[in-house]
């Protein structure tokens, strides 16, 4: 029994590409999932969507201009997000329509312009490997990178986080305290673009989000409390990582749909039998006789 847990769960780890791939899984999974929550708490849970296809273009041209380098291709990627991000907040203020209308429209351009960027200077298998990724192929570079990035997002979220918070909920006391709060949003905002960025190397631009959002909306089926949503959500991302990876070298599937369409077993799961707002919960709910007191 133990042989085969061993062979199964620990094996696979003696390689290198795969103890790089963990590493680079555990540290976008402590960065992303954070960013997630408050995604959802703002009720912009789309908005990471639109901005994984925002860094489409600068990720293009970056390959264009240097070919598969990581630090090129990640710093286009950032300068495309930013750009977008600040476009739909201009054309939102300009116009009185909705950010997230605006970032609708500019991520549909951003896709377009960086699909058409990739297969003019490369071939179907560079298409692939910038839209989906490849975590197996993680070099010492990228994952130096990676940490880096992952590392600042985390120290500049625990800087911010009381703003943010207010910010989600009150933004008129923040205002009230002399912050602005429109300050606290871009750079939560600059924080989802860089997340984002780190996550292209590995799950790609169209699959980044799954990360960061999967276990974000998972986890209010098990927690009411902020801290409990960041504590569920990374714990989840960091069993969907390890544990994609797992499936991707047993089975020999690609290794970034395995991760995400793990956390999106996890979502199914908890929807049905979750604590709160799932399935069994409203059954339970409905079970209880009138005149009980609900359990707590």
């Amino acid at each position: 029994m133990m042989e085969v847990l061993y062979e199964w769960l620990i094996a696979p780890f003696d390689y290198g590409f795969m103890r790089r791939a963990a590493v680079a899984g555990l540290a976008l999974s402590l960065a992303a999932p954070p960013m997630g929550v408050f995604l959802m708490l703002r009720g912009m849970s789309l908005i990471g969507d639109a901005m994984a296809h925002a860094i489409l273009p600068g990720v293009a041209l970056g390959f264009l201009l240097a070919g598969f380098s990581l630090p090129a291709m990640s710093l286009g990627g950032v300068l495309s997000g930013l750009l977008i991000a600040v476009l739909a907040g201009s054309v939102s203020q300009m116009t009185g329509h909705r950010e997230d209308s605006a970032m609708a429209s500019f991520f549909l351009i951003s896709l377009a312009a960086g699909v058409m960027l990739v297969s003019l200077g490369g071939s179907s298998v560079d298409l692939t490997h910038v839209l989906f990724g490849s975590i197996l192929a993680v070099n010492s570079t990228a994952l130096v990178l990676i940490a880096a990035i992952s590392s600042v997002i985390v120290i500049t979220l625990a800087l911010i986080f009381r703003a943010l918070v207010v910010e989600c909920l009150d933004p008129l006391f923040l205002r009230g305290q002399g912050m602005q709060g429109s300050l606290v949003h871009g750079i939560f905002l600059g924080l989802v673009v860089l997340n984002l960025t780190a996550g292209f190397q590995t799950l790609g631009t169209l699959m980044a989000v799954g990360l960061m959002m999967l276990p974000a909306t998972t986890a209010r089926f098990w927690s009411k409390r902020l801290e409990g949503l960041i504590t569920v959500a990374i714990l989840l991302a960091v069993v969907a990582s390890l544990g994609g990876l797992l499936l991707s070298y047993h089975l020999s599937v690609p290794s970034g749909p395995a991760i995400i369409l793990l956390a999106g077993v996890g979502y199914v799961l908890s929807a049905l039998l979750g604590r709160h707002h799932s399935l069994r919960a409203k059954l339970q709910r409905h079970a209880v006789p009138l005149g009980t007191p609900e359990p707590h």
